[in-house]
């Protein structure tokens, strides 16, 4: 079992208000029983609650870096806040008596270790898990609905873009949010999010001058993905085969939901992957009616930079645990990794901790791009594909950081190359505000992790600092 301390118990909770609620049954000596195993393998016990009978909580730890959580309580959060509470007074030191695993328990771990032989015995047989069949007949139906869809989309683009967007009125608003819930009716959940992303730079209260360049970019990419996407479902629609597209982010744009045996059936993973969480932020999406909890890691062999992204959905979001920063080295037996170009969107189903080491932060900084120059042309290569991450993010070695006479801060390359450092649009907060509070001793011969934005309405490529590497200190500026 871990070292159960307090702050382990919050990286379980779901939510805060579930850690509180959770501290709070341990202040209120809610726990009318609180047990342990001999072996110290599993935590259980009984609170009070609403009713006459207690609820039976548990904490089981006989895998120790999957603890189980079980309770009779209605709640459909995990752990819920009885379980949170029972680790609560461990870690707090309170009294647990030893006693037998009860037999309900006891029950559940076996049928959990028969599922686990099974798998080995599987894999040690050669086989893995049959793939779902496709029901190609359902597929084809799909597709011409989407196609079908498509046409509607390009009707109302083309309606706007002929009208101009001066003339979108609070009809007009009304007409593309009833075209937003009917996309959902073709299969297009994509196009959904992404035409209701429009319709919110033109809503009411916002100032239209402001928005009128990202809206026109925003038809722009709705334009250009029906152009894709209707080339890519009705070449799809001819394949007997039906495949996938697992090289670019279209599939995505349709809707569709790549699941992890997918992805490995694409030869989309990696074992054995160590990954170093550089910067981590959450926000909240309104075009994807999503909380959105988004880190960026870098995999330390490779050098490349990669995304998490983990949504929580409005209507279940009390119900959803909340990613937070992760400070020390991922060990992951398995990564999977989504179609895309830069820092592409990759998955774990486990994931082990070690303590960062000072070999491990020369590594990173050994992967720092040097050459602004080609990291710029890279850029723009991606910037060029509307349908591709508008925000990548590179890792860059700065021969210096300071600022010049105007009061801009620059980095600057071993060859002399500047590059202007400034707050983007598309970031919740700012960090050039926190640049003057680094030591001089940060600001020579760093890495520093930046996020590209093109600013439209001045045409300029603009970079905001996330993160900045030296020596053996990580200082994270977004967290």
């Amino acid at each position: 079992m871990p070292e159960l301390t307090s702050s382990y118990v919050d990286s379980l909770a779901p939510n805060a208000a579930a850690m509180k609620n959770g501290q709070g049954l341990v202040k209120k000596k809610s726990f009318v029983q609180l047990n342990r195993s001999e072996n110290g393998e599993l935590l259980f016990g009984q609170c009070s609650g609403s009713g006459k009978t207690p609820y039976e909580c548990s904490a089981d730890f006989v895998v120790p870096d999957k603890p189980v959580f079980r309770c009779t309580c209605p709640s459909r959060q995990f752990p819920c806040k009885h379980a949170l509470g029972l680790l609560y007074a461990y870690a707090e030191g309170q009294p647990f008596t030893i006693a037998d695993v009860p037999e309900d328990i006891s029950a559940k771990r076996e049928k959990a270790e028969k599922r686990e032989e099974n798998k080995v015995k599987q894999a040690a047989e050669g086989g893995e898990a049959k793939p779902k069949k496709v029901n190609k007949s359902a597929l084809k139906k799909k597709i011409n609905a989407q196609l079908e869809g498509l046409d509607l989309l390009e009707k109302l683009v083309l309606s706007l873009i002929r009208s101009g967007l001066s003339t979108i009125d609070t009809k007009t608003l009304k007409t593309i949010k009833e075209h937003v819930k009917q996309l959902g009716n073709y299969y297009l959940s994509g196009a959904q999010i992404e035409l209701r992303r429009f319709a919110l730079l033109l809503d009411e209260g916002r100032d239209r001058e402001e928005s009128y360049t990202y809206a026109m970019e925003q038809l722009t990419r709705l334009h250009a993905f029906i152009k894709k996407g209707r080339a890519y479902l009705t070449a799809r629609s001819e394949d007997p085969e039906l495949a996938l597209d697992h090289e670019s982010t279209i599939d995505e744009w349709l809707g569709h939901a790549w699941q992890l045996s997918e992805l490995k059936e694409y030869g989309l993973v990696k074992e054995e992957v160590e990954l170093l969480q550089l910067a981590f932020y959450s926000y909240d999406d309104l075009a994807r009616q999503e909380y959105v909890d988004l880190g960026y890691w870098l995999e330390t062999n490779s050098g490349e930079i990669h995304r998490t992204v983990y949504y929580r959905p409005y209507k279940a979001a009390k119900l959803m645990r909340e990613e937070d920063s992760f400070f020390e080295v991922g060990r992951i037996p398995l990564l999977y990794k989504y179609p895309g170009e830069m820092n592409a969107r990759v998955r774990y189903e486990e994931i082990t901790a070690r303590p960062v080491t000072e070999a491990d932060l020369h590594q990173v900084y050994s992967k720092a791009h040097r050459s602004y120059a080609e990291v710029l042309k890279q850029v723009k290569n991606q910037l060029k594909n509307p349908l591709s991450d508008k925000l990548p993010v590179l890792l860059l070695h700065a021969a210096s950081l300071g600022i010049t006479e105007s009061g801009q801060y620059v980095i600057t390359d071993e060859s002399g190359s500047r590059l202007v450092l400034e707050d983007i649009p598309s970031l919740p907060q700012g960090t050039e505000d926190l640049l003057p509070f680094l030591p001089s001793s940060l600001l020579t011969d760093c890495a520093i992790l930046v996020m590209f934005e093109h600013h439209l309405d001045s045409g300029r490529l603009t970079a905001q600092p996330l993160t900045i590497i030296k020596d053996e200190a990580v200082t994270r500026l977004l967290y």
